[in-house]
């Protein structure tokens, strides 16, 4: 007789529901704080080091019109949404490798969802 094993494996995910509402106010510091050096928010805003970031949420890695991208960002090939950026904010390099962001991440999960929730604002 013989018997069967069934391994199955999960891949771990991140959904729309894992990504905490964040506190826009508190995102705007941290923005202030992390962001601003390198990128704008606003319709028509320029870009400097990193793109002018007005219409990221549904847009897809490496687009913004005008802005010179790496090649790993052109192919990454996913939208920027809660759940992308929630991944990519905590650790870019890893999320896009090959990426010219310099920033190291933000690994506390409140200031993620913080500055999740300002951008979803200030970008639109």
């Amino acid at each position: 007789a013989t018997s069967q094993v069934h391994v199955v494996f999960q891949l771990k995910t991140t959904k729309m529901a894992d990504v905490p509402d964040g506190n826009a106010e508190k995102g705007k510091k941290i923005f202030v704080r992390s962001c601003a050096q390198c990128h704008t928010v606003e319709a028509g805003g320029k870009h400097k080091v990193g793109p002018n970031l007005n219409g990221l949420f549904g847009r897809q890695t490496g687009q913004a019109p005008g802005f010179s991208y790496t090649d790993a960002n052109k192919s990454k090939g996913i939208k920027w949404g809660k759940d992308t950026l929630w991944v990519y904010l905590e650790n870019p390099k890893k999320y896009i490798p090959g990426t010219k962001m310099i920033f190291a991440g933000l690994k506390k999960k409140n200031e993620r969802a913080d500055l999740i929730a300002y951008l979803q604002e200030a970008t639109k």
